[in-house]
């Protein structure tokens, strides 16, 4: 039990590092580029060198956990953050900026898909509750690394000492991790026979619609992050509106990830739970266009993009057997659900462009979450093999 709750806290204190290397640079753009003179183009790589890396890194995740294990890595992808982080402290130009991000997206995007894995192994009879660990751990880093980011610059007198602050949390991370897990844990002395044999699953058809849902999940989400605000602006709200509403958005994921692990548990329908989640969003959306209380708008969009998140993160466990092969499914999904994602902000901005409307941009969203609700059919239907080994099962 003791055991059980320390890998527990250990995983709590490991996602929290997932989201502020990213989300406490926007608050503090003004500062850094009137200090260094960056364009918005460059500025805007701040955001995306760090989630191409979770495309870009996550398979390779895999492959190194196999040889060296999945606990290590995170430990040591862990310090990867820290580092990245902390380098900003003596950052005075472009292009060192833009290098802290390149090694802490790298770290991140080595954690995202072995956090699965972990879980699959360690909690196999508490999937759901865990990854509720996981996101909400994961909200609250990326919401207070948004929010405190220039309280810091104020009390510190520098941008730069304000996002190397982050560093802290990273590094006391990683002293946990060795202490809480890989001192608990058995590690592996030579390459994993069972983890050899995982390879990203490019040839299953359910793995490519698990990634399709992510992918969508995630141009959707990163859209809602960088472009709310601008759309309630649009309609007519003023800023600091607008940046309640983003609040909003960002705060309500947190009780509706402490609070699915128990619908699951009730309803296990994952497509009940997908499509539901998808129809928050819409209502929301629509509320949007119809210019309806931006602030239930953002309210209803939060909670399906909190569930959304959780049980596109749960689809590679349920369908795998072994851990391995679940850090596998989901490095794959992240790896391409993410640069899909990346795309979402700067689709939505085209639209923008070309119709000077953000209701335009709008309604592609509405588009999109319908066009993912068919996918989440086709992602949760069983197929006819599915059906006769059930029936198996049941005879024996």
């Amino acid at each position: 039990m003791k055991k059980q709750v320390l890998l527990i806290i250990a995983l709590f204190i490991a996602s929290l590092n997932l989201r502020p290397a990213i989300n406490s640079v926007s608050p503090l753009m003004g500062n850094i580029n009137g200090e260094i003179g960056m364009s918005a183009a460059v500025a805007s790589l701040l955001t995306s060198i760090p989630v191409i890396c979770m495309g870009v890194f996550s398979p390779i995740a895999i492959k190194v956990s196999g040889k060296w294990g999945v606990e290590r890595i995170i430990g040591w992808s862990l310090m990867i953050i820290g580092i990245g982080t902390v380098l900003r402290l003596w950052t005075h130009s472009t292009p060192l900026l833009l290098i802290t991000s390149l090694i802490a997206g790298i770290g991140i995007a080595m954690i995202g898909p072995l956090l699965s894995g972990f879980i699959k192994l360690h909690f196999p009879k508490h999937v759901p509750s865990m990854l509720s660990v996981y996101t909400v751990a994961l909200t609250l880093g990326a919401a207070a690394s948004s929010s405190f980011s220039i309280p810091l610059q104020k009390s510190f007198h520098s941008w730069q000492a304000s996002l190397a602050f982050w560093a802290t949390i990273a590094f006391l991370a990683a002293i946990i991790w060795w202490l809480f897990v890989n001192l608990q844990v058995k590690q592996p002395d030579h390459k994993d026979s069972e983890s050899m044999k995982v390879k990203l699953p490019w040839g299953e058809r359910k793995a490519w619609l698990i990634t399709l849902s992510f992918g969508l999940m995630a141009i959707l989400f990163y859209s809602y992050t960088a472009w709310l605000p601008q759309i309630i602006q649009g309609m007519g709200y003023s800023k600091s509106y607008a940046a309640t509403s983003l609040t909003i958005f960002v705060v309500i994921q947190i009780p509706v990830s402490l609070v699915l692990p128990s619908l699951l548990k009730k309803f296990p329908s994952r497509r009940l739970w997908l499509v539901t989640e998808s129809i928050f969003e819409l209502l929301g959306l629509v509320l949007l266009v119809f210019n309806v209380e931006p602030w239930l708008a953002s309210a209803l969009i939060g909670i399906g993009a909190s569930g959304l998140f959780s049980l596109n993160l749960l689809l590679p466990i349920d369908a795998t057997n072994h851990h391995h092969e679940a850090a596998a499914w989901s490095a794959k999904a992240q790896s391409v659900g993410y640069v899909i994602g990346a795309l979402g902000p700067i689709l939505l901005g085209l639209i923008h462009d070309s119709t000077n409307s953000f209701t335009s941009a709008v309604i592609a969203m509405i588009v999109i979450v319908l066009l993912m609700i068919s996918v989440q059919f086709a992602v949760t239907a069983k197929r006819r093999t599915d059906h006769i080994e059930e029936q198996q099962g049941n005879v024996v």
